[in-house]
């Protein structure tokens, strides 16, 4: 049974690692690979914008049909040993978005200092963490190596922990079971809109790092107060302590 304890959860990318903006490079240059006569990669990464926060199968599905792709995936079917074009989009993706994330010094750079920071504060100080991804485990895994952080959390959710992607709160009830804490007494770091919507449909107290791929999308959204929506990376550390001492208040 949960404990009145409060836990602190973290999403990964686009929070804690700026690999959003890896994966939408992996997209635009799988889909230029496909179809170089007819996409350009910068209209894949303006376009992957709107989807930041999807799994990748969402992702992958909906650039196929914006974009036309589904043909000359089908061409590329046989070769990559796959029976959709679908899948032929996604394995030509995955093996560009592998190489990057096996760059050390690539991930590094992409880190976002302020986040990890404030993972590593809400550890120190006795919280229990977790981390709760739409990146499949081997992936997140990867990342959060190579950031130094593979000892500094308590339970990793993974995409294939659960059925349904965010914005479902499915990830966020699953994880605050495994940390043992009531999901009321659980804060949240998250960077998307999905992310946003699935920790608040989980009773979750939920802060809002944004960036320049969700900014627009969170505050027009109206779904967080304005004071846990955070613009400036340098307020992040005050915001969250407010709302950490506040769930510690209320329990």
């Amino acid at each position: 049974m949960a404990t009145t304890r409060v836990g602190a959860i973290f999403d990964l990318d686009g929070t804690l690692v700026q690999t959003e903006a890896l994966k939408a490079r992996s997209y635009a240059r799988a889909a230029v690979e496909l179809s170089p006569e007819t996409v350009r990669a910068e209209e894949i990464i303006v376009a992957y914008d709107d989807m930041v926060g999807h799994s990748r199968e969402e992702v992958a599905a909906m650039l196929l049909s914006r974009f036309e792709l589904e043909e000359p995936a089908t061409r590329r079917m046989a070769e990559l040993g796959v029976e959709t074009p679908l899948d032929a989009y996604m394995a030509l993706r995955l093996a560009i978005y592998e190489a990057m994330i096996e760059d050390e010094r690539l991930i590094r750079e992409q880190e976002y200092p302020w986040s990890t920071a404030l993972l590593r504060e809400v550890r120190r100080a006795g919280f229990p963490v977790g981390i709760a991804t739409m990146s499949h485990r081997k992936h997140a895994m990867l990342v959060l190596e190579r950031l130094g952080l593979a000892a500094d959390f308590d339970v990793l959710c993974t995409r294939e922990d659960v059925r349904e992607a965010k914005p479902s709160p499915e990830i966020f009830f699953l994880i605050a079971e495994r940390m043992d804490v009531e999901p009321r007494n659980c804060f949240v770091l998250e960077d998307s809109l999905p992310g946003v919507r699935a920790a608040i449909a989980a009773g979750m107290r939920c802060v809002a790092i944004t960036n320049d791929m969700t900014r627009d999308a969170i505050r027009a959204a109206g779904v967080l107060p304005a004071r846990r929506i955070v613009d400036d990376p340098s307020l992040l550390g005050s915001v969250a302590r407010e709302v950490l001492a506040e769930l510690a208040r209320s329990r």
